[in-house]
């Protein structure tokens, strides 16, 4: 398939299935290809097998946080380096800023409204 074609792939990062389940709805109805990994270790392989279009990352998760997934998808410089929303519980009046550094491209707070999820990761996304 022509990757300009292609549907676009989204890869989401969280380990409450959940809401794994709840941004996967939202984003797959409007056309999206989804994947998804439970921790940063498991996305890192992943991202090593797939070439993804965005990242949709939690904060808080076992074995690998969202900041050090962020930190070492940006390392790779020989990897494609897609956007990263960053949707946590988190406040973003003070974790905003670490997620930024880390390399994301937005951040949201959980719940995502699902007008917004969808608009902001089509936003990242482009055409």
């Amino acid at each position: 398939m022509n990757p300009a074609t292609r549907p676009k792939r989204i890869l989401i990062i969280d380990d409450a299935a959940t809401t794994r389940s709840y941004h996967r709805k939202i984003l797959a109805d409007s056309g999206f290809a989804m994947d998804d990994a439970v921790d940063g270790m498991e996305a890192l392989e992943m991202a090593t097998q797939q070439e993804y279009d965005l990242f949709l990352v939690d904060v808080l998760m076992p074995k690998m946080d969202g900041y050090a997934f962020l930190a070492a998808m940006r390392a790779r410089r020989s990897a494609p380096q897609p956007p990263a929303l960053v949707i946590t519980n988190l406040s973003a009046s003070r974790y905003a800023g670490e997620a930024y550094r880390s390399g994301a491209n937005f951040f949201m707070s959980k719940p995502a409204h699902p007008g917004d999820l969808l608009t902001a990761a089509t936003l990242l996304i482009g055409d």
